[in-house]
This record gives structure tokens, sequence and C-alpha cells, in this order.
């Protein structure tokens, strides 16, 4: 299907022989099983992978679109939550998946949130040494960010993604309608991915969700379809420079995420949704920035109150810092224990600064959302 049948917005991710195409418009899930076939031909089945709160509401629907357009199709249920994306699950995934007859052709379909995409994906390129993967996500945070760019994986106890794979999806399909269905946090929880795309490419951008903010908030798909599909083109432009982060230039990706997966670490995955985590990442790291004379504090200011006019909180959980260290040395963007950071120098263009002291952390950690 070209580019010209696209309906309001598309975007094409350019990656040669993984190439695909992101679509996103209003009444697209009507039409999922066409553009299914489109990006997979000669598929034999349709697996659905979702989450007992997106089943009903979405994956049951599409089961039975699939059904009636001749696609043979299985539904996967998880619980909701990060708690899912575990070894533990994806193996009770592929033991499903060879119980149901999947083959080579089959397409893993993930319908819901970036947990269910981050688990489902991993599932799909392990399972028969790899298996095609279409995204179908249902939560803003999953179709700004998560569902784009190939990344997929597990958490582990003391680790967030730190088990995984770039396996690029064949497709993804995004339906604004979907958000209306969001709880209200869920909802907001996104927006920080949002803001993050401005801050770390698009200062246009975040001058235009600080005048839409109303808007925003009241989930206009209008203007929802729109930020959606900068988004994405905003992330589509650093994954093909950079598809499995060699050259350093996808790392900015990470923008705020070096605190936040620290703060869902340490509080189990159970306390914090991601997008929350992330805004009170993005808050520490300009305030880490502007320690650093790196960021003026006005820009850091600006950052904050518009995390807080959407709705995001911003003051981390109350943790040890020296905890907190001892897992950010285990991330993955650590260097042989050192500590980096993507830090903001103005609006719109962030970098990655090395050897961050760990005194300015502690700080940083202790002052909480003083700036």
């Amino acid at each position: 299907m070209s580019a010209s049948d696209c309906r309001q917005h598309c975007v094409q991710v350019a990656l040669g022989p993984r190439s695909y195409t992101i679509r996103i418009g209003r009444g697209l899930l009507a039409e999922a099983a066409q553009h299914l076939r489109a990006a997979a031909p000669n598929l034999s089945q349709a697996a659905l992978i979702t989450d007992r709160n997106v089943e009903p509401l979405y994956a049951a629907p599409l089961q039975k679109q699939f059904q009636s357009a001749g696609i043979p199709t299985n539904v996967l249920v998880v619980e909701p939550g990060e708690a899912s994306k575990t070894i533990a699950v994806a193996t009770r995934l592929w033991e499903a998946l060879l119980q149901d007859g999947a083959d080579r052709k089959t397409v893993v379909v993930a319908v819901g949130g970036g947990v269910v995409g981050d688990l489902a994906g991993f599932v799909a390129a392990a399972y028969a040494r790899g298996v095609r993967l279409y995204q179908v996500p249902t939560s803003l945070l999953a179709q700004v960010d998560s569902s784009v760019g190939g990344k997929v994986g597990v958490d582990l106890p003391k680790a967030k993604n730190m088990v995984g794979a770039f396996w690029q999806p064949v497709g993804v399909l995004i339906d604004p309608a979907t958000l209306h269905t969001l709880p209200e946090r869920e909802y907001i929880s996104g927006l920080a991915e949002v803001v993050k795309y401005g801050m770390i490419l698009d200062a246009d951008l975040l001058v235009r969700l600080e005048q839409q903010v109303e808007a925003i908030r009241r989930r206009d798909e209008e203007e929802l379809a729109w930020v959606v599909a900068r988004c994405c083109r905003l992330k589509a432009d650093v994954v093909e420079q950079d598809e499995r982060e060699e050259t350093g230039l996808r790392a900015i990706l990470n923008y705020g995420h070096t605190f936040a997966h620290a703060f869902e670490t340490l509080t189990g995955y159970s306390q914090l949704l991601h997008g929350e985590a992330v805004a009170m990442g993005m808050d520490c790291a300009a305030r880490l920035a502007v320690r650093l004379g790196r960021l003026d504090t006005e820009t850091a200011l600006r950052q904050r109150r518009l995390l807080e006019a959407l709705g995001l909180p911003i003051q981390p959980p109350s943790l040890d810092p020296e905890q907190v260290l001892e897992v950010m040395r285990r991330d993955k963007k650590a260097s042989h224990g050192r500590l980096r950071f993507i830090l903001p120098d103005r609006l719109g263009h962030v970098e990655l600064v090395e050897s961050v002291p760990a005194d300015e952390v502690r700080v940083v950690l202790r002052t909480g959302n003083n700036t």
C-alpha cells in the first residue's frame, strides 16, 4: 500500500529491508486486517498478545475482524502492568504459541500499551529465532514512543529492560480514538514522553505543547493525532541514523530515563507508571544540568512548569541516594560503572555527558524539587 493511501498521518521508517510504515488516524482499527495483510504477506496466523484490561476493548474485536478476513487468530492475555515484563511470562507465551501451532509465518500482534509492546516484541524476536511483529499501540506512551524503533525486552528484578533485542515491527497502526478509554493517570503518564521529544529534538514542539495544554488535557483527537505523528517522525529520524544504538545518537531518546529506571526498579515496578518516572527523571536531569553549568535555571523551570501543567508528578519517591546510584551504575547507559546522563543544554537539544560526579547526583536526589 502506497503512502498516498495513508489516512490523516503516515510516517515512514526507512531501515532498508526492515523499513515499515506507521499509520495514524481515527477509525484505522476497523481496517486493521487489511493493513496487517499488506504489512505481513503470506502470514499463516496471527497471535494477538494483550493484557486483561485491553482484551475486551480492542483485542477481542480485532480477533473477530481478523478471523472474518480469513486470518486464524488466537488471543494470549497477560496481567496488566510492568510486573508482566518477565522471562517467566515470556516463557508462558512461547509455550502458548507452540501449543497453538505457531510457525515462522505467524505474526505476533501487540495490542496494548508499552508493557505489552515490549513483552510481545521480545516474544516475537525469540520464538522460532524470530517471527514478524505488528504493533497496535493503544496507550499514548506506546503510540508516541515504545511501539516505534524496535527496542523490545523484559525486566530483571534489579534492572529494567536489561534483557531484550532490537526487533523492528513490520508495521504500526495507531488509532487516536483508543486514548479515550485510557484511565486518566495512564493518559497523563504518556505525556511525559511527548515533552521528552520537545526537550531533546524539537523546541517548536515544546512551544506547541505549552500553547495547547488545554486541548491535550481534554484529549482532542486532532491535536493528539498531530502530536503522535510528530513524535513518531522525530523518533524515526533518530532510529534511521542509529538503529542499534551504536553511534550514541539514539541514546538521546533516554533523556530522564537513567533516573526514571532507578526509581522504577527501587519501587519494585509497582508504585510508578513509566511516564511518571520519566517526568521525575527529566526534572532531575534538568536540575543536574543546571548544577553542572550546562543549562540555565529558567529553561529547567520552563520544563517543570509544562510537566506540572500537563498533570505530571515531578517529586521523586523518597529513596536512599546510595541505592539510586547503585542501580544507575548497572544501567545500560553506564560505562564500566561510570555515570553517564543525557542532559539538556537548551530547548530542543541534549548531549550525552560522561563521568558525571556522583556527588552532584546525590545533591539533586537530596534536594527533591527545589531547583
